[in-house]
């Protein structure tokens, strides 16, 4: 017997401000389908370092949920560590399930996840193996979050020295962006998602490419118009990539979102965590981009301006680690064995667009490691002088 098994689900992403404000009704929208003979039941967990810098939220929320004119009771607030501390710690993940055990959460209560990607993931990981799959909604809390990972439907924890040995596909009950919970993120922090936005813009939206290269000082600033509009393209162009992909489990052998993303992830784990993912994809983009120049994928003038974007935007882009270029390119095998088959690498062709190789040339590779190791962060770009040449 063979069938096909088709089961339809719903993803669903809204942009507020002020996601516990009484008059926001976002969070009401999606606790109000759950109606039943019993009340439902909600758990809420905060990243530490968001409650840090904002101390009255889980007050606020338990406001909120006094006042909603339905019988959905918030049971429990918790911190969960931020950062990947939260993925590497097994007694991270047992905690946040023990938590999720005690307030009696069943499949129809909530587990609310509010934070950065990394708590995203942890609790999201929770939420996907608690009773074969509880509610989850996220909250995303940094750029990061908000502009890519916690549009996603991926969830994991690192294990064996590897970044998301252990996960589940799940997508969310809903993602709510409040955008006012970027205002209180460090400078370090608030850039490093723009990073992903680099990188969706360059293989998906060449309009969007362009208002980045041309924004990038003013998001630098912290100009938020500015910046929530990018943080906005960027979390749609994910979103419908996830949705009208057709690949949102990843099964196939690409992972187009996924560009720059073989390096970044063996330079994070390399850097004990040191590096944030952020930053660690600036990096593997910008090595990726040259590597493409060398190949003839893209021309120079359009490699030194994402070198230069994410350079303006304030990515360190050149690090000690890229003198271990041998090293880090056993991130390909590590890449190729996380999703399984033969090795599928996405490389920018023109802005706009992209192409899948499933070769490499060890010895380009090791020049463009080689390249981006010499790139000097200004702040302004990178110099006329660096030019990239095949020698």
């Amino acid at each position: 017997m063979q069938s096909i098994l088709n089961i339809p689900f719903e993803h669903r992403l809204r942009f507020v401000t002020g996601v516990f404000e009484p008059g926001c009704g976002a969070l009401r929208e999606f606790l109000s389908e759950s109606r039943d003979e019993s009340p439902a039941r909600a758990i809420l967990f905060f990243d530490d370092g968001l409650i840090g810098a904002n101390p009255h939220l889980p007050q606020s929320a338990r406001r909120y949920f006094d006042l909603l004119d339905r019988d959905v009771e918030l049971v429990d607030t918790a911190l969960v560590a931020g950062g990947e501390r939260c993925k590497n710690d097994p007694a991270v993940l047992r905690d946040i399930l023990q938590r999720i055990h005690d307030a009696g959460i069943d499949r129809k209560s909530y587990v609310i996840a509010a934070g950065g990607g990394a708590v995203l993931d942890a609790v999201g990981y929770a939420a996907a193996i608690a009773h074969r799959g509880v509610r989850l909604i996220r909250l995303p809390s940094t750029t990061l979050a908000q502009d890519d990972s916690g549009v996603g439907v991926k969830n994991g924890v690192n294990a064996f020295g590897k970044k998301n040995f252990l996960g589940a596909f799940a997508v969310p009950w809903a993602v709510i962006n409040d955008l006012h919970l970027l205002r209180t993120l460090s400078d370090r922090d608030w850039v490093s998602g723009f990073s992903e936005a680099v990188k969706v813009a360059l293989i998906r939206d060449a309009t969007f490419f362009s208002r980045l290269c041309r924004d990038a000082p003013a998001i630098r600033r912290r100009e938020e118009r500015v910046a929530f509009d990018a943080i906005q393209r960027s979390a749609e162009l994910h979103y419908r990539h996830i949705v009208h992909g057709g690949d949102p489990f990843e099964t196939d052998q690409a992972r187009p979102l996924d560009f720059g993303h073989w390096a970044a992830h063996k330079l994070e784990s390399l850097s004990d965590y040191r590096l944030c993912h952020g930053e660690a994809v600036a990096i593997g983009v910008a090595i990726d981009t040259v590597y493409a120049q060398l190949v003839d994928m893209v021309d120079a003038d359009l490699c030194r301006a994402v070198l230069d974007c994410l350079s303006v935007l304030g990515f360190e882009l050149s690090h000690p680690l890229l003198d271990e270029a041998v090293t880090l390119m056993e991130g390909l095998e590590e890449f190729r064995e996380h999703l399984g088959g033969q090795l599928t690498i996405t490389l920018p062709r023109g802005v706009g667009r992209s192409v899948d190789v499933h070769r490499i040339d060890d010895a380009l590779m090791r020049q463009a490691i080689g390249y981006v190791g010499q790139v000097e962060m200004s702040g302004r770009g990178v110099p006329e002088d660096g030019v990239i040449g095949k020698g």
